[in-house]
């Protein structure tokens, strides 16, 4: 414990100093620091005066500080010398609890729609010698007429001021080591996992795959769809209805899941606020050939919030053997050079030519490329900078700036710490693997990143891998595919409102739905790494904040000021609406008030605006009719790409093709649209049958819209509250058909049909939504789902069913 004197002359023991000095910064999770604002607490700028027992971290700044000291006088201007020896440190401590760092727990604040307290709560035998001694105080403490009424009762005074957790009541929540050993710093669980909170800034997005900012001094950021769309969102995260940029009819993509062509990369010319120019990287058919396309674009004279289309001018072509390994990323980096990383061409293990692509310095493909588009308006398009380190070498392509990569998505250069500018200028990537291994590099200047010879830290092809002339630089980390098998690569973190976050490399994974972190160990120069999963319902117990987020982690983006953002989706498909953009929020701690300020320039809009609306609405609080939230969700949870029906009809297979079968197994669809972590269930789990209603009971089902009039297939519709209607796809699943399958006396769910595979139910209402059956429940009723008649999405989102006698069919 560390010691300090107050203004009266008190010495006290500060736990809270203590934790301010200590260097490790994760800790076990076990509180929820909250201060009156809704927000984490934070080390003010400038030493506090007054309530100097939280000067290192609490929730108050100078400002505040110094206008509750004006407080303290005040009321002691009431009292002669008798009554401020006995009085003041009472006062003092009372006033100061608004700078605790637990400041929402003592005055019954963490839900904003509550009633705040006037009077921390506080712990009785502290309250029964306040009352003794000082309790003349209280009315100039307080304006609550309850406590007046009750001021000559120590029972009810001291029962009024009591919490319902006595474990943060004042003073002992000073004195409790679960509560004070962790404050401050990035809260892990009992496994190490890193417990972060998000907010969402954008919805609705058909595969967002890029985020960027245009460092103009506007704070705009840009959202680029794989369909060919790039939309503009205001500070405020209103859209403008008008795209920045369509080219969706000349980028090929399409909407089969998994595609890899498309619209993949953007960025903005460092001088973009003089030059008005952009760049982009897309997908292309010329003829009977793929390629991905780079192409410089113009802002509109007209309009600073749309790109003069006719001003494209193409960069650079090269042709694609295969529809995969597209690569996508440009960059700028810190020597003003256009950067591009492209992929090895595509199939499985670079079989072009005698080496593959990556390790063919004459090939584009495969590599990161490096050229100057600077004063290109007369003259070539793009000009070598003189020190690419290939130059001069015979046979290598001059734009190769590193090679020997397999499929690098997602890259970024480091802001550098904000003080020393440590790490400034690295360029950090993540290349996804072939069979076995993610990895994660930083690039430089002529190296060898080892693909096809190397796939992370192990060899792949070994006869390539043990040649001497290799030369390869390892990854800084890499991890199997047990973990994940799709890396995103992302950003180290150099924002200014989560100070704990500073010198973070995170990053995530496709496939898994895994988000991840890297710190590098200055005494070891080796990088050490912490999962990171979505803090429990009381760790993110903020407004605004959420701790869930879909499965398919597309990129990571960081906004004009710093901080750190990711997109995912439900749907990984061009043109599934399921995209979210989410901000990435560290629970724990925060910057001071206003450290973080700016003043965005004006943004002259000609279009509509879209005022943002969130789609996810985190519940705090589980009522007892409601599904409790999960005490530690993790992504792996819901990231299956399988269900239950089709591991069953993948055994059945087996055991056909072992026993000389050949008929095969039916498939269902192995994409599923993932909920996100920890999801409220906003609907009731119902026992027994309901009332019938006329012709049908409640949780009836039929099926409608097949072309044939098949009995066994169709659009799902239930009937409910006195009336039919469809059932959204969001989370239908097999288990979902299973129970109207067999409601409608079939014995085989064969297929979740989504996207209105059976046609638009537009004359009924949307009955369900969010529907999550176990698969033996009677009716779809019996299932969580968000509420009768409750919904979040359109008809063209309907579901349905194909059900069958026999475990096979043909669609």
């Amino acid at each position: 414990m560390w010691y300090y004197y107050d203004g009266f002359g008190r010495l006290w023991q500060s736990p809270f100093i203590v934790l301010y000095l200590v260097g490790f910064w994760i800790t076990p999770v076990f509180s929820h620091p909250q201060c009156l604002d809704f927000k984490p607490p934070f080390q003010p700028q400038q030493e506090l005066q007054f309530c100097v027992m939280y000067k290192h971290f609490g929730c108050c700044d100078f400002e505040r500080d110094q206008e509750l000291m004006t407080k303290f006088y005040r009321i002691m201007d009431n009292f002669d010398y008798y009554g401020y020896a006995n009085c003041a440190g009472y006062v003092q401590d009372l006033i100061c609890q608004e700078c605790s760092p637990y400041a929402a727990h003592l005055f019954d604040a963490e839900d904003p729609n509550t009633p705040m307290r006037t009077i921390p709560g506080l712990c009785p035998d502290y309250c029964s010698l306040y009352w003794n001694k000082c309790r003349s105080t209280v009315t100039l403490l307080s304006e609550d007429p309850r406590l007046a009424e009750i001021e000559h009762d120590q029972g009810k005074f001291c029962q009024y001021l009591e919490l319902d957790d006595p474990d943060y009541c004042y003073p002992h929540l000073l004195s409790n080591e679960q509560l004070t050993k962790n404050l401050g710093r990035v809260t892990a669980d009992s496994e190490g996992c890193l417990q972060l909170c998000l907010e969402e800034v954008a919805n609705g997005l058909r595969n967002p795959l890029a985020m960027v900012h245009a460092n103009d001094g506007t704070h705009r950021f840009f959202v680029a769809e794989q369909i060919g769309l790039v939309w503009v969102y205001l500070p405020d995260r209103s859209k403008l209805e008008k795209p920045f940029l369509n080219i969706s009819e000349a980028v090929l993509t399409s909407p089969w899941e998994g595609d890899e062509r498309g619209f993949l990369g953007l960025t903005f010319h460092p001088n973009f606020k003089y030059n008005g120019k952009l760049y982009v990287y897309y997908s292309v058919e010329v003829g009977f050939d793929e390629r991905i396309r780079i192409s410089e674009f113009r802002i509109s004279a007209g309009d600073m919030n749309v790109v003069d289309h006719s001003s494209e001018r193409i960069i650079l072509e090269v042709d694609e053997p295969a529809s995969n390994h597209n690569g996508g990323q440009l960059l700028f980096a810190e020597d003003g050079y256009l950067y591009i990383f492209t992929g090895d061409g595509g199939m499985a293990g670079d079989p072009f030519g005698k080496y593959g692509n990556a390790q063919n310095k004459s090939a584009l493909l495969g590599k990161v490329l490096r050229i100057d588009v600077d004063n290109n308006d007369r003259g070539p398009l793009y000009k070598i900078p003189p020190d690419n380190p290939f130059v001069h070498e015979r046979d290598a392509r001059p734009e190769v700036f590193a090679y020997g990569v397999r499929n690098m998505w997602r890259c970024s250069v480091d802001r550098g710490d904000p003080y020393t500018k440590d790490g400034k200028g690295r360029i950090f990537c993540g290349d996804v693997g072939q069979n076995k291994y993610e990895e994660i590099d930083i690039v430089e200047k002529g190296k060898n990143y080892g693909w096809r010879a190397k796939e992370g830290f192990s060899c792949y092809d070994k006869k390539l891998c043990f040649n001497s002339s290799l030369d390869d630089v390892l990854p800084i980390y890499a991890y199997p595919h047990k973990m994940g098998k799709s890396v995103t690569g992302g950003y180290v973190y150099r924002g200014c409102e989560f100070p704990n976050l500073n010198g973070m490399y995170i990053f995530g994974d496709f496939m898994s739905g895994r988000m991840m972190s890297l710190k590098e160990n200055k005494n070891t120069g080796q990088w050490d790494y912490n999962e990171i999963c979505m803090g429990t319902a009381v760790t993110c117990a903020f407004p605004g904040l959420i701790n869930n987020y879909y499965q398919y982690i597309i990129s990571f983006a960081e906004d004009e000021a710093g901080e750190l953002y990711f997109m995912s989706t439900g749907v990984p498909s061009a043109t599934s609406p399921t995209g979210v953009v989410y901000k990435i929020v560290d629970p724990s701690r925060r910057a001071p008030p206003r450290k973080c300020h700016y003043d965005p320039l004006s943004v002259r809009v000609k279009s509509n605006l879209i005022k943002f609306q969130p789609k996810e609405n985190k519940q705090s609080k589980a009522t007892d009719s409601e599904e409790p939230l999960a005490a530690n969700p993790t992504v792996p949870t819901y990231a299956t790409t399988k269900d239950w029906l089709q591991e069953l009809i993948d055994l059945l297979n087996e055991q056909d093709v072992a026993s000389g079968r050949t008929t095969p197994a039916p498939t269902t669809s192995t994409t599923v649209r993932t909920p996100r972590q920890s999801r409220p269930r906003k609907g009731r789990r119902r026992k027994g049958k309901n009332k019938s209603t006329g012709s049908a009971q409640n949780g009836a089902v039929r099926l409608a819209g097949d072309e044939a009039a098949r009995k066994d297939r169709g659009r799902v519709e239930i009937y409910a509250n006195g009336e039919w209607g469809t059932v959204c796809d969001d989370l239908w699943n097999t288990k979902n058909a299973a129970v109207v399958c067999r409601q409608l006396g079939f014995r085989y769910a064969l297929k979740a049909a989504k996207h209105a595979e059976f046609g638009e139910g537009k004359h009924l209402k949307i009955i369900l939504d969010d529907v999550q059956c176990e698969g033996t429940e009677e009716t779809l009723l019996d299932c969580q789902h968000a509420g009768v008649g409750v919904h979040n999405c359109a008809h063209y989102e309907d579901a349905g069913v194909i059900c069958g006698n026999s475990d096979y069919t043909e669609y």
